[in-house]
């Protein structure tokens, strides 16, 4: 049985766990949604009631029945390679890879549709809510009165993108930033605009949960620093123990989630408390594996390798 990884052809933290895949000897595909149509390639026919095809790319070719998982790493866009791309040949192309593929019964880290409900930034705070984090107030806004009103209430809070990094090229960061006093909230009315209550932290938390296991680090922060992927701090990432309150509550957000993969990030407070601030369902782990030793590689390479139940 074959693991697929979906994923650009640029990616250091693929390479971790294909490298890993390799020691398992598990049999594996890489393919770039990007290369479709092109380099990359699918046939599928509906007989007796199944899709049955085969998609290749390199010289390689997979059958869909022999797909053990499917691991949605960083996909390109589809057919962003091909001679002529377009809007209209990108949907084409991925409605009939992923349609495709949803019809397998490979197991996926992450399904597609798990994936999209949980990149919603407010969908994540009340899952996280509810599945027992400590949730810093919030409030999404397009009314300058109601944003007024929070900074009043709360008076230090922070504003942040509500769907992460816009998709500029190069990339453009968006830091989530404090807003200072006498701040006028008038350009609210422009966008939707997520301010957050303040909290004050001692170190940023960033824990991986890799199907049951989970893998958590620790990094000091600055006083007064606010986002912690951005600046240096003179500190490194430290493995530390999951608190057993945590633990449920990864747990649960997981399977109310239906996610296979998660990376959350939390703010440690001066009491202890890890207040919840998001979970990337495709967050990078490379750098903490490197400067932690933690073998969060392994742990993804193991799920994505291991037989299911009816196998």
């Amino acid at each position: 049985m074959t693991v697929l990884i979906l994923t650009c052809e640029q990616d250091v933290t693929a390479d971790m766990v294909v490298a890993q895949l390799h020691k398992r000897g598990a049999p594996l595909v890489r393919f770039d949604p990007a290369d479709l149509p092109g380099e990359g390639a699918l046939s599928a026919e509906f007989v007796r009631g199944e899709f049955r095809g085969y998609l290749s790319t390199g010289g390689r070719v997979v059958s869909m029945d022999g797909l053990r998982s499917i691991w949605v790493r960083r996909p390109g866009e589809p057919a962003a390679h091909a001679g002529e791309p377009s809007p209209w040949l990108t949907a084409e192309s991925g409605q009939a890879l992923y349609g495709v593929l949803e019809c397998t019964a490979a197991r996926w880290m992450n399904d597609p549709g798990a994936a999209a409900r949980a990149r919603l930034k407010p969908w994540q705070l009340r899952l996280a809510h509810r599945s027992g984090f400590p949730v810093p107030a919030t409030v999404v806004t397009t009314y300058p009165r109601v944003a007024q009103q929070f900074a009043d209430q709360y008076r230090h809070v922070v504003v942040k993108a509500v769907s992460g990094k816009p998709p500029n090229d190069p990339p453009m960061a968006l830091p989530t930033t404090l807003v200072p006093p006498g701040t006028d909230f008038s350009e609210v009315a422009a966008g939707p605009t997520l301010l957050q209550r303040y909290v004050a932290k001692r170190a940023d938390i960033r824990l991986t949960s890799v199907g049951d296991e989970t893998f958590a680090a620790r990094k000091v922060a600055e006083p007064g620093q606010v986002d912690g992927r951005y600046g240096e701090t003179g500190h490194d990432w430290e493995a530390v123990a999951v608190p057993a309150g945590v633990q449920r509550a990864v747990t649960l957000y997981r399977k109310l989630s239906g996610l296979a993969y998660g990376a959350f990030d939390f703010a440690e407070d001066g009491d202890g408390t890890w207040w919840f601030l998001e979970c990337n369902q495709g967050g990078q782990f490379g750098f903490i594996e490197l400067q932690t030793g933690q073998p969060i590689a392994d742990a993804v390479a193991r799920w994505l390798s291991s037989p299911t139940m009816d196998e």
